[in-house]
């Protein structure tokens, strides 16, 4: 329905059109959330089915957390091939490139393998910060200061 211009009466009424739209526009925007970019760091080669798993558990765990999951392992794989050396190469560019478009990088896990470690080299070099957390969503104090 609106806010009406006109009062109860039928006069023009800009002040309080104006006022009740105000009104309007802040409720609006309180129920709107600000959500980051987050990018996702986990492992994928190796156990892939439990990695991809996991993985979705991480992003999962970050929409939990008002964020926005950026999780490049679980969407290349979709079309690439992870055994082609080439694809390989050209999807962790493509991740890399993501990456800088992210406000935070959350990195999940204890074991770090070799594309995880250039993603973490990338964020630091683009002073992205960094957030570790264990397998169990627990976050790991310390690491990334």
């Amino acid at each position: 329905m609106g806010i009406n211009k006109y009062n109860s009466e039928g006069y023009y009424d800009p002040t309080v059109y104006e006022a009740l739209s105000n009104i309007e526009k802040e409720e609006k925007a309180a129920r709107r959330v600000y959500r980051p970019l987050v990018y996702i760091c986990s492992p994928y080669a190796g156990d892939i089915e439990r990695n991809v798993n996991m993985a979705r558990i991480y992003s999962r765990f970050a929409v939990r957390n008002t964020c926005i999951p950026l999780t490049p392992h679980l969407l290349y794989p979709q079309f690439m091939d992870d055994g082609s050396p080439a694809e390989r190469e050209l999807a962790l560019f493509m991740g890399l490139v993501l990456l800088t478009k992210c406000e935070q990088m959350w990195v999940f896990g204890s074991v770090i393998s070799a594309g995880m470690r250039a993603e973490i080299e990338k964020a630091e070099k683009k002073k992205i910060p960094v957030r570790y957390f264990t397998e169990e969503l627990e976050e790991v104090k310390g690491e990334c200061e």
